[in-house]
């Protein structure tokens, strides 16, 4: 008991050093009524001290809430100092591009970067208003910044918030120019924070620059250069930005294509940091898309669209003749894509990630393209090849397609939606769409049936445990097959990936949740061009693989 008491003190007295420092009345506040319920309120104190949230290569992402494991706006002003302290020690010029979205403390966190990269003697434009990544990720390009900074959680529950960068050229280089940061900037970045005194002593200088509406048209302008400007636009769409910033960015998007505005989900339309209609706003989770799904059933759309919250994700509705509505996977809309820009002769380098599906590199190989794979995030995939090939397309199967990386060298769901519009629209001139072309692709490559395994966790020990488990006792077979090839990144990353002749499995934790997440693959040859036979013989191997690589992890 003593010892808990001890460790009491110690927390209430870091709590109060931190009170001291803290520049937002509200936060103070809210610090200050969990130290009054001591001692029923020790875990919660505990939680809020067990110590900063760390700036790695997805920047910060946490919690709403005061003290040092929370975004709030005292972490915010030590984030920026130390990032425009490295800035200027890494001899960057220019200025920091700044862009929020809707979330609660999004503004507030922007505006307070903006204070200290003026104070500190550094130009900071703003973006106009709430607006998707890939605005901010272009702009960056665009308008020659330094680097940029983008306040979101993107699809993390309501209670969160984060905190993203992105470089520009100058400290980018060629491949990262606009792109979020790698190592070893995230390693100076974070010491940089580690660094900041006082924020007393940090200096706040002017609001910054706020750019107007013409950043936007012209994003809104290279986007629609994505496309074929004379291609068929005989489509009918129906859309969700699940409560996020994507709506009048996309809308304005499709109507400059020359395409029918979409219909938008009325009670989803407006940003709403509740995200009040969704239990989680992603659009992957079950229920996210039952709105979307009702529009497009009522008004006959041959489509439906989803952005995640900040619009950087793109999720893809269709209409399938044996099982109705149904979200594709990340997978599939990542070859239709691939699919569609080869056809188009678009030349050059192809990429995804490793826990992505093998189907984009047999398309290459067939068609004689280069390609590349890589770790899992966009940070990696726009640095594919090395500089070896210029890169035309990549993606990742969490639904992020990056079509024009001249334009946002990130992923963007404002293009891709665009792109996939073309794509139904050409189809539907012909009786076709886009199922039809997955068929297509399976009956010519075979059918590549992926699927996930995810478990969320309160206790990340339980994600170690989990790793180790598999490390320490590796499935000899699966499916009834041979492992023939094991392959373990670490140090480098946190991976393990087992191959057997038809099947892959990737294994590894979360980037930015509390998850363990298992890849699964299967590739199930077509006979006779019987597509639906396949499909329902992968389907069975794929549960079954799911099952045994749940029991191989202890889940």
């Amino acid at each position: 008991m003593a010892a808990d008491t001890t460790d009491i003190d110690d927390i209430r007295e870091q709590a109060r050093r931190w009170l001291a420092d803290d520049p937002d009345p509200a936060s103070r506040d809210e610090l200050t009524a969990v130290l009054d319920g001591l001692p029923a309120s020790a875990p919660e104190l505990a939680d809020r001290f067990a110590g900063p949230l760390t700036f790695g290569t997805a920047g910060l992402r946490g919690p709403l809430r005061a003290g040092p494991n929370g975004m709030n706006l005292a972490v915010v002003t030590q984030a920026a100092a130390g990032l425009v302290t490295w800035l200027a020690a890494q001899g960057g010029t220019g200025p920091l591009v700044i862009g929020y979205d809707a979330r609660h403390g999004s503004r507030q966190f922007a505006e307070r970067t903006a204070q200290v990269a003026t104070g500190a003697g550094r130009p900071a434009l703003l973006l106009p208003r709430p607006l998707p990544t890939p605005v901010l990720a272009y702009a960056v390009r665009h308008l020659g910044g330094v680097a940029g900074v983008m306040v979101t959680a993107s699809h993390n529950p309501p209670q969160d918030n984060g905190y993203k960068v992105y470089l520009g050229a100058e400290l980018g280089g060629e491949l990262g120019a606009g792109a979020q940061i790698v190592p070893p900037a995230d390693a100076g970045i974070e010491a940089a924070i580690r660094a900041v005194g006082p924020l007393a002593q940090v200096p706040l200088g002017e609001p910054g620059q706020v750019l107007g509406d013409d950043l936007v048209a012209s994003y809104v302008e290279r986007a629609t250069a994505v496309i074929d400007p004379d291609g068929p636009r005989d489509l009918t769409v129906a859309y969700t930005p699940l409560h996020g910033v994507g709506a009048a960015v996309l809308t304005a998007a499709f109507a400059r294509a020359g395409f029918p505005t979409p219909g938008v989900v009325p009670d989803q339309a407006e940003p709403d940091p509740a995200f009040p209609t969704v239990s989680f706003p992603n659009p992957e989770e079950p229920g996210a898309v039952d709105r979307l799904i009702a529009l497009a059933d009522s008004t006959g759309a041959d489509l439906a669209i989803a952005n995640d919250p900040d619009a950087d994700r793109c999720a893809v509705v269709v209409r399938d003749d044996r099982d109705g509505w149904r979200m594709l996977r990340g997978d599939e809309v990542g070859v239709l894509l691939a699919d569609h820009l080869m056809r188009r002769g678009v030349t050059g380098l192809y990429a995804t990630t490793i826990v992505s599906s093998s189907l984009l590199r047999a398309m290459c190989a067939a068609r004689g393209l280069p390609y590349d794979e890589t770790l899992t995030g966009f940070k990696w995939i726009v640095r594919a090849g090395g500089g070896s090939a210029p890169l035309v397309f990549g993606y990742e199967e969490a639904l992020g397609y990056c079509v024009a990386p001249e334009h946002v060298r990130d992923k963007d769901g404002i293009t891709a939606a665009l792109t996939v519009a073309e794509l139904a629209a050409g189809l539907k001139t012909q009786g076709r769409t886009l199922t039809d072309r997955l068929d297509e692709l399976a009956a010519e490559f075979g059918v590549h049936h992926t699927d996930q395994l995810s478990a969320r966790v309160d206790d990340l020990r339980l994600i170690a445990d989990a790793m180790a488990r598999i490390r320490a006792a590796t499935p000899a077979t699966l499916l009834g097959q041979p492992v023939d090839s094991v392959r373990d990144l670490l140090p480098e990353s946190d991976v393990v990936i087992l191959r057997t002749a038809v099947a892959r499995v990737v294994i590894r934790p979360s980037g930015t949740e509390p998850k363990l997440k298992a890849y699964l693959e299967v590739v199930e040859p077509v006979a006779d061009g019987d597509v639906r036979t396949a499909r329902s013989r992968a389907a069975s191997a794929i549960a079954e693989l799911r099952a045994e690589v749940s029991a191989a992890l202890g889940l």
